[in-house]
């Protein structure tokens, strides 16, 4: 369950960036912590990047 909840932050994160005209996500990191017995929450971040000068 944690892989497929790592894979579905991954993919609201690229998603979000996606939207906001992103060409890349850099720095990309990951965070998890236990919420409750039995229960936990994973972050993915990192910075959306736009390249500049991009032929």
């Amino acid at each position: 369950m944690l892989i497929e909840a790592r894979q579905l932050a991954t993919k609201r994160m690229v998603d979000e960036a996606e939207e906001l005209g992103a060409d890349a996500v850099v720095g990309l990191r990951y965070g998890s912590s236990q919420v409750m017995d039995g229960a936990a929450e994973v972050l993915a971040y990192g910075t959306a990047v736009k390249i500049v000068g991009k032929k």
